[in-house]
C-alpha cells in the first residue's frame, strides 16, 4: 500500500469508527439509487486440526459517476470468528452487537473508476471441536460505504455452513457457541526455588499448562500474578507481548476447544534480596475478549499457589 493509500484509510477509518460507534447493529441501507453495491457469496467453515476456517467471497461494485474508495462493514456469524480481509486492509473494530464484533476494514488498492468490481475475501476461524455433521451459523453480514458519502450504500447477508468431518453439508443442525469460558490453571510444582546470578539477583521458571475446554468466543488469556514484596515476573517463555503488574498474556493468541499449551513463568528478585524463604505467589487465570473479562463456568481451577525461596546454591 502506497503512502497516499495509508494516509486515505487512516482518514476513512478513523470516520467510520465514529460512524459505527453509533450503529445499534448495522448500518440501515441507503435509498434506491445507492452509489455502490455489494454482493456476497457463501461461507463454508471447512474443519482443521484447530477448529474450522474459511473465507467469505465479495464484491464491490461502483455505481457512482466518480472514481471513490471503500470500506467494508463485517458483522461476524460467530463471537470471535473475524480473521481479516485478502487481500489485507485495515481494520478497526466497534462494539461487539450480541457478543458478534463489527469491524470496519479499508478496502486495499486504488481507487474503484465508475461501473468497476472489485473481490475480495472475509476470513473466519471458529476454535470449536469440528463435529461428524454440519452446522450452521446466522448473524453475519457485510455492507459497503464509500468513502465519499461516508454512509452505508448496500448490505448484504450471508450463509455460513461448517462442514461436517464426513465432508457432508446436508441437513445442518444450530451451532451453539458456548456463553461461558472454561479454562484452568496447573503449575508444574507447589514449591520454587529461584537461585543466585550473576548480578546479585535471583531467578527461576515455573512451568505452567493452560487447558481451554469450550469454545466460548476470546481474544486471549491472561495471568495476574500477586507476588511478595522483592519478587517480580520477568515475563514468560515463549512470550508475545510484554508483561507489567504482574499482569501477562498465555503466548499462543486465542485458543481452541481442547487444547493445552505449557510455557515458563519468569522470576526475578530485586537487588539486595537474601536467601532464603520469599513467600507465597498467587497465580489467577481469566479469558478475556474485548475489553472485558469472560465469566469462567468453573472459576475454582484458575488459581494456583507456588511457595518461593531463593537460594544461593546453583
Amino acid at each position: 500500500m502506497n503512502t497516499r493509500i495509508k494516509l486515505r484509510a487512516g482518514v476513512l477509518l478513523g470516520s467510520t469508527l465514529a460512524l459505527v460507534a453509533t450503529l445499534p447493529g448495522t448500518a440501515a441501507l441507503a435509498s434506491t439509487g445507492a452509489p455502490a453495491a455489494i454482493s456476497a457469496g457463501r461461507l463454508v467453515l471447512e474443519p482443521t486440526g484447530n477448529g474450522y476456517r474459511g473465507t467469505l467471497p465479495v464484491t464491490i461494485t461502483n455505481r457512482s459517476r466518480a472514481a471513490d474508495y471503500y470500506t467494508v462493514l463485517v458483522t461476524e456469524p460467530v463471537a470471535g470468528s473475524f480473521d481479516g480481509l485478502v487481500p489485507n486492509g485495515a481494520c478497526i473494530q466497534a462494539d461487539p452487537v450480541d457478543n458478534l464484533r463489527v469491524f470496519a476494514c479499508s478496502v486495499d488498492g486504488p481507487d474503484l473508476e465508475p461501473g468497476e468490481r472489485r473481490s475480495l475475501e472475509v476470513a473466519f476461524t471458529v476454535r470449536t471441536a469440528p463435529r461428524p455433521y454440519a452446522m450452521s451459523a446466522a448473524g453475519g453480514r457485510v455492507e459497503v460505504m464509500p468513502g465519499r458519502t461516508q454512509q452505508v450504500a448496500a448490505g448484504k447477508d450471508f450463509t455460513t455452513l461448517f462442514r461436517a468431518t464426513n465432508g457432508s453439508l446436508r441437513h445442518p443442525r444450530p451451532y451453539v457457541q458456548d456463553p461461558s469460558a472454561n479454562a484452568s490453571l496447573a503449575a508444574g510444582a507447589d514449591a520454587l526455588t529461584v537461585t543466585r546470578q550473576a548480578d546479585g539477583t535471583y531467578a527461576g521458571r515455573l512451568p505452567v499448562t493452560v487447558r481451554y475446554a469450550g469454545d466460548a468466543a476470546h481474544d486471549y488469556l491472561a495471568v495476574q500474578a500477586t507476588v511478595p514484596a522483592g519478587l517480580e515476573i520477568a515475563g514468560t517463555d515463549p512470550q508475545d507481548s510484554p508483561s507489567f503488574g504482574g499482569f501477562f498474556e498465555v503466548p499462543g493468541g486465542r485458543m481452541a476447544a481442547g487444547e493445552e499449551r505449557t510455557f515458563a513463568v519468569l522470576f526475578r528478585t530485586s537487588p539486595g534480596t537474601v536467601a532464603g524463604d520469599l513467600g507465597s505467589v498467587d497465580l489467577v487465570l481469566s479469558t478475556r475478549y474485548g475489553a472485558g473479562e469472560v465469566a469462567d463456568a468453573a472459576p475454582a481451577d484458575n488459581t494456583v499457589r507456588v511457595t518461593v525461596t531463593a537460594s544461593d546454591d546453583s
